[in-house]
């Protein structure tokens, strides 16, 4: 006798049900629609490609995250995409290496990551920009006042920006001369907040003393804004101070435009080490555990691919926006959104099938979402597949009888 086959999904996939999935179609239509306004043309990517063509835009960590496989037409190593700006960089370099003005470009799709430690993989729903050609910090200011208003139009709360400098990092670690060994560890520690851990590695630095002493203060260094002007008075070397300036007019620009956030600073920011060189910013709303956006500066990444330019830009995670969605209106008190119902709603048509049928397709006509009832249900278990579905009205063919799907209660009249 054949086995039959187990019925469940990969580590770490998942299905969503028409109520989830009409929730993040919403998130996602909404966010492409605000990238279109602020002028970003939207462009679809292929869900994977050579490796050695993605690798050249990936991180160390980004390299790590890919699945490889073998193509059969080809022989060739493949990866599916961990990460789409990789993707959008090589289309800039190629389509619109002689555009002499910005490109903006925008994007909608999926990614799948390995997870650390071989542990199963993780498939994301993003929603990105990237800005080519515009340096900081007009580039900066831009992106991050456009996530917060792609955030804000998707319903989410008043976010916290949290804004880093990964050009300050670097500039810390070349002034550190860390014996190479350590570096990673180094890093390690400034990341985890581990102020007793990282004064322990600084004693073999061979940097001058202002600069040990200043990146002893990494971890301690996040706050509101006013922290910069603390890290300017002890910055040790002339690329720390720029980095510290850079940042600061990024500050100043984005509450001189009336960006609808908080905002926090984390000078002890190290992830993204090998692939952003300026600003590093993420996005936290109440009712998500992670960041539900992430993005920055890379003005080396599109040189990988022969068209140096700067560029910076940001994916929103639809899945973290639509979590945090949904554990704030419970968190409030207010039932669940009902993306079916309150997104769509629509009518169901009961009644004789080639006048159920002819009814639908005229209310169709109209511009409303409308099915003819195929399956013979009446009463108490219309009314029950209707909610389930989404449908606010329940009307029967040739005569008006109309259910209030959220209730049960039907009002019957002749036409």
């Amino acid at each position: 006798m054949s086995k039959s086959p187990t019925l469940r999904l990969p580590t770490g996939m998942r299905d969503f049900a028409p109520r989830a999935a009409a929730s993040r179609r919403r998130i996602a239509e909404t966010l492409l629609e605000v990238f279109e306004r602020w002028g970003f043309a939207r462009v679809i990517t292929p869900a994977f490609e050579y490796e050695e063509t993605l690798a050249l835009g990936l991180g160390g960590a980004g390299r790590a995250a890919a699945i490889r496989f073998v193509e059969p037409s080809s022989g060739q190593v493949v990866a599916l995409r961990p990460d789409i700006t990789p993707q959008i960089a090589r289309l800039i370099a190629t389509r619109f290496r002689d555009e002499p003005g910005a490109v903006r470009l925008s994007y909608e799709g999926t990614v799948v990551r390995l997870e650390r430690a071989g542990k199963g993989q993780r498939e994301l729903i993003q929603a990105g920009v990237e800005l080519a050609g515009v340096g900081s910090p007009a580039g900066d200011v831009e992106v991050i006042a456009l996530g917060v208003a792609a955030l804000r139009a998707a319903g989410l709360p008043r976010p916290t920006i949290d804004l880093g400098h990964l050009g300050l990092a670097r500039e810390v670690m070349e002034a550190l001369r860390l014996p190479e060994a350590i570096v990673a560890e180094a890093r390690r520690r400034i990341a985890k907040r581990d102020a007793t851990g990282l004064e322990e590695l600084l004693r073999e630095a061979r940097g001058p003393a202002a600069a040990v002493r200043f990146a002893a203060l990494l971890p301690e260094l996040a706050g509101a804004p006013a922290v910069l002007a603390r890290a300017a008075k002890s910055a040790p070397t002339p690329g720390i101070k720029r980095a510290l300036a850079d940042l600061r007019a990024i500050v100043d620009a984005v509450e001189a435009r009336g960006v609808d956030a908080r905002l926090h600073v984390e000078l002890g920011e190290v992830r993204g080490f090998d692939y952003y060189t300026g600003v590093r910013f993420q996005a936290f709303v109440p009712g998500a555990p992670d960041a539900v956006l992430a993005g920055g500066r890379y003005d080396d990444l599109l040189a990988r691919y022969g068209r140096p330019s700067p560029a910076v830009g940001f994916a929103i995670d639809v899945e973290a926006a639509a979590g945090a969605l949904e554990v704030g209106a419970q968190g409030d008190g207010a039932p669940a959104r009902d993306e079916l119902a309150n997104g769509a709603g629509g009518v169901l048509v009961t009644g004789p099938l080639a006048a159920a049928s002819e009814a639908a397709d005229e209310l169709r006509r109209r511009g409303k979402r409308a099915v003819a009832e195929l399956s013979g249900l009446t009463g108490g278990a219309l009314d029950e597949y209707a909610r389930r579905w989404g449908f606010t009205e329940v009307v029967r063919a040739g005569a008006r009888s109309v259910s209030n799907a959220k209730n049960g209660k039907t009002k019957t009249g002749r036409k």
